[in-house]
């Protein structure tokens, strides 16, 4: 397994968030990435699934994409109150 990864073995730790936002906005899984595909990010169902899951990494540019989507800052998607152990990075120390 990849070191740079959560305790709980998390790819990220953005993906609660967009659960979270995701289903605020009482979207499914498909409609998200319809609406990303929509505005230019070629994404599917399965993806979405692996990021709020945390079993998949996200990339800069999808973070972009999916900050536009919520109409929030990159930032906001790393903002989780409070924060569960389960996202709290393995430093390895």
């Amino acid at each position: 397994m990849f070191a740079n990864r959560t305790k709980s073995g998390r790819a990220n730790i953005v993906g609660i968030n967009i659960a979270r936002m995701r289903k605020q906005l009482k979207l499914s899984q498909r409609e998200v990435a319809d609406r990303l595909t929509a505005i230019g990010l070629t994404i599917d169902k399965n993806a979405i699934q692996r990021m709020e899951s945390g079993s998949r990494f996200i990339t800069d540019i999808e973070l972009i994409y999916i900050a536009k989507l919520f109409s929030v800052s990159v930032s906001a998607l790393f903002i989780y109150e409070p924060i569960p152990d389960e996202v709290k990075l393995n430093t390895n120390e």
